[in-house]
Order: C-alpha cells, then sequence, then structure tokens
C-alpha cells in the first residue's frame, strides 16, 4: 500500500466516523423539531425510563451493538432506526465524496453531504408524523447560495438554471395542493420542492419529481395492499427524488430528454425567457 492510497483511506474514514456523528445529531432532529423541543437544551435519555443517557453510550453505531439494543438502565428496548440513522448518514456521505472526488472538491461534496442529511430528517420526520419542518426545509435552501457562488463552475448551473428549479415543481404542486385543499399534497411538499429545485436547477428539480412520482406510486401502492390505507406521506418519496437527482440527476435527465425529444424543446424555451 503506498502513502497516496494510505492518506486516501483516512480520509474516507474520518468521512464515515464524521457522517456517523451527524447522524446521531440527526436522530435528535427528528424526534425534537416535531415536539418543538431544544436541539441542544435536553440531555438525551431513555424513552422509557427517562434516565439520560451517559456519553460512554453515546458513541454513534458502536454503543448500540455494544449495548445490544438495550437500555442500560433500564433494558428496555432500543429502537435500531436510531443507528441505521447514523450508519445511513455515515455511509452516504463516504459514497458521496467518492462519487464528486471529495478530495478535489471537498466544497462541492460538503454542500450535498448537508443536503443528504437534511433529506433525512425530512425523510424520517415526515414518516412518523406526516409534517414537513420549515426549518430544515429553509437549510436546503440556504445550501442552493454556497454552490451557486463557489460551485457554478462544477455544477455548470447559472442563476436563471437555480431560479426556474424554485417553480418549475413547486408552482404546479401549490396548484394542486390549493385544489384539493391539502388533501393530495401538502404544503410543506411545496416548499420542499421549492427549496430543493432552488439548489438542484431546473433539469435536477425535475428529474427529483419524476423520480419521486414513480416511487411514491410504488410504495403508496405497497401500503394500500398491506393496510388499505391510501393517504401516505409524500415527503420521504420527495426526499428520495432529490438525493438520487443531487447524484445523476444530470445523466438522467440528458437521458430523458434526448430519448423523447424535451431536450431541445427546453432549450428553445430558455431562450424565449
Amino acid at each position: 500500500m503506498n502513502q497516496l492510497t494510505a492518506s486516501y483511506i483516512i480520509i474516507y474514514v474520518f468521512v464515515f466516523l464524521f457522517g456517523a456523528c451527524i447522524g446521531s445529531f440527526l436522530n435528535v432532529c427528528i424526534y425534537r423539531l416535531p415536539n418543538n423541543e431544544s436541539l441542544i437544551k435536553r440531555n438525551s435519555h431513555c424513552m422509557t425510563c427517562g434516565e439520560p443517557i451517559k456519553r460512554r453510550d453515546l458513541i454513534p453505531i458502536i454503543s448500540w451493538c455494544l449495548l445490544k439494543g438495550k437500555c442500560r438502565n433500564c433494558g428496555a428496548r432500543i429502537s435500531p432506526r436510531y443507528t441505521i440513522v447514523e450508519l445511513l448518514n455515515a455511509v452516504l456521505y463516504v459514497w458521496i465524496f467518492y462519487h464528486f472526488d471529495g478530495i478535489m472538491r471537498p466544497l462541492q461534496a460538503t454542500l450535498v453531504s448537508l443536503l443528504f442529511s437534511a433529506l433525512i430528517v425530512v425523510f424520517f420526520m415526515d414518516w412518523d408524523t406526516q409534517l414537513i419542518n420549515t426549518y430544515v426545509v429553509i437549510f436546503i435552501g440556504l445550501l442552493a447560495i454556497p454552490e451557486y457562488v463557489l460551485c457554478k463552475d462544477y455544477t455548470g448551473l447559472t442563476l436563471k438554471s437555480h431560479i426556474i428549479g424554485f417553480f418549475i415543481v413547486s408552482v404546479p404542486l401549490l396548484l394542486i395542493c390549493l385544489i384539493s385543499h391539502e388533501k393530495a399534497m401538502g404544503m410543506g411538499d411545496v416548499y420542499l420542492m421549492a427549496a430543493a429545485g432552488l439548489f438542484l436547477g431546473m433539469q435536477g428539480a425535475l428529474v427529483a419529481l419524476l423520480i419521486a412520482l414513480i416511487t411514491g406510486s410504488i410504495g403508496g401502492l405497497i401500503q394500500k395492499h398491506s393496510n388499505g390505507d391510501s393517504v401516505f406521506a409524500f415527503g420521504p418519496y420527495l426526499s428520495i427524488g432529490i438525493a438520487i437527482s443531487a447524484l445523476y440527476g444530470n445523466q438522467i435527465g440528458e437521458w430523458y430528454m434526448n430519448f423523447t425529444g424535451l431536450n431541445e424543446i427546453m432549450n428553445e424555451a430558455l431562450l424565449i425567457i
């Protein structure tokens, strides 16, 4: 193993550990934000006995495994989802840094990593409560500013594309929301796609919606078949679409638009705008 390879391994191990630590904080956000609780003032505690969790039991991933998924004080079962969130965030951070060559383009990789962390909060929070936190959505939208200012040479996105991305999906969703009186679509979904569209740009926002519709249809059919309930949160599927688009939106968009002939139409539309 040469020195360069060893350096890369060390960097990716650090990225994994950092992602796991951020994942631990995401668990706090997922549970406390819907309850309007402080994210920093209250110590983590057992959901059964209320005993504060000791620092040695707060090591991401490892502590849950060592405790065999049980509270040290009362022995109550601790949901494996806490560890799943930590592991998911850590693995995604590594994949993002690999995909965007985070060694050479750390700013872009970092911004996309933060986007993914916010999407994990949206996914699980909306899945549990059918609510999307406004502050998380604002955070996603704010990420578009440093992305445009610092990474436009890498993304190739113009200011026009960012602005169109803000409206191109959110406006149709807003109309659906208003016409259905929020029965078919919630305002949280509208805000989410507005913020994500600002980050992804025009083509990325369209790809995100397409993937969300496909995965949402499949998920809805599975849920309808399993429990007969046709009402489900759309935010998790929007999150999946946004995440995939952030990584592969350009490739998917170009393939689809060339396949359908929409590429020429969109280029003409941009010239008019």
